[in-house]
């Protein structure tokens, strides 16, 4: 079966996580990406390492987001290299970039320059905090973003302080958004014809995140988010029982959902003391302590065997050696092997998008620095100009 982006030529430019994974997303989906990197070296996202892992010379988390790409080595700053790269362009479909406001324009290689070299282009770029504005020029890292986005005063309790997430949440929501406007890109240049600007931010990608609670706050006065105090609590606007909860050997999660009816099986007397609806927010706190006393008594499972045919929105809590060897992670198939340059296999997870019923799978990893530029050389004739 051919995949939909199948005969795209993408060019990439980016580098660490947001952007490639962008890119990452459209080579599952079918695109050729070539990723142009520094000579030697690679791309600086080639050294930014999870847990001090690295797999061929390169880190494990660029190994994670990379697969599937081939890599041409160029140094932007010498005439001849810079000459083959904009050959290349003139045949591309997309140019994907996240350099900071102002070098794609010192190299020549800013929008209007690249549109006269090929009128057809979908020009892409990711910034930290916008193209403009007083925060245009300050770095664009995850952590950072969380922080000046209000993001991190929504998890954990409010004697906590804030609180960031575990994963680099800005840079895959922002991934995630660049691959949906750069698709969107090309389909109106298939209308059209001509090339298309498609833009995205780290800082406007976590915002959009958080749309439900910030339209909240818009409209309630502007009233901030308040976190419950038992730890556990999922959501700051949204009343009991949502959140996690210990039982005997474990951790019951417990979604929003029938309140009375747990009250019920579980004999709180949460009822009894709020029997009102609008009272399940403003006292989720005692709520919360008394399904605690209560959920103690009980292993997870005897919790999910009483309350899931209830009806009752629960599910155990799985850490991640769980998660992976339970029946629903394995029916799924999210797990692949990529063969690296040197033969070796590493283990990661596949596209979680399927077409027409098929999983995707890419059988090639990340590229070693370089590894396919004389091949592309000889492929698009630039090594003769």
């Amino acid at each position: 079966m051919s995949l939909p982006l199948e005969g795209l030529l993408v060019i990439e430019f980016s580098q660490f996580l947001a952007a490639p994974s962008a890119g990452l997303r459209l080579a599952d989906l079918g695109a050729r990406v070539i990723k142009i990197e520094r000579p030697g070296a690679g791309e600086a996202g080639r050294q930014i390492a999870i847990k001090n892992l690295f797999v061929d010379g390169s880190s494990l988390v660029f190994h994670t987001i990379n697969r599937h790409k081939e890599s041409y080595a160029a140094d932007l700053k010498n005439p001849e290299d810079l000459a083959r790269v904009k050959q290349l362009l003139a045949r591309a479909d997309v140019l994907t970039h996240n350099f900071r406001p102002g070098i794609m324009e010192k190299i020549g290689l800013d929008y209007d320059s690249v549109r006269a070299l090929n009128p057809r282009i979908v020009y892409g770029v990711v910034t930290g905090y916008g193209p403009t504005g007083p925060w245009a020029t300050k770095p664009g890292q995850d952590l950072l973003v969380q922080s000046m986005s209000g993001l991190t005063w929504l998890s954990g309790t409010r004697e906590d302080g804030p609180t960031p997430f575990g994963i680099a949440v800005a840079d895959i929501i922002c991934g995630s958004h660049f691959a949906q406007g750069l698709l969107a890109g090309l389909l109106k240049r298939g209308k059209t014809g001509r090339s298309v600007l498609v833009e995205a931010s780290l800082l406007e990608s976590v915002l959009d995140m958080q749309f439900e609670l910030l339209t909240t706050h818009f409209n309630d006065g502007g009233q901030l988010p308040r976190r419950g105090a038992v730890r556990g609590t999922a959501h700051p606007y949204l009343s009991a029982p949502y959140g996690i909860y210990p039982t005997q050997n474990g951790y019951l999660a417990l979604a929003m959902g029938n309140l009375p009816q747990l009250d019920a099986t579980l004999g709180c007397g949460i009822l009894d003391a709020y029997p009102e609806p609008a009272s399940w927010f403003e006292f989720r706190d005692d709520i919360a302590e008394r399904l605690t006393a209560a959920l103690r008594a009980k292993p997870t499972q005897e919790w999910l065997a009483t309350l899931e045919p209830l009806g009752i929105w629960c599910a155990e809590v799985l850490n991640y050696q769980q998660a992976t060897s339970s029946p629903g992670f394995q029916a799924l198939g999210m797990q692949q092997h990529v063969t690296l340059p040197d033969g070796q296999q590493l283990t990661t997870t596949r596209c979680p998008i399927r077409i027409d019923g098929r999983k995707l799978y890419s059988p090639q990893a990340a590229p070693r620095p370089g590894q396919h530029t004389a091949e592309i050389d000889r492929e698009f004739q630039l090594a003769n100009h």
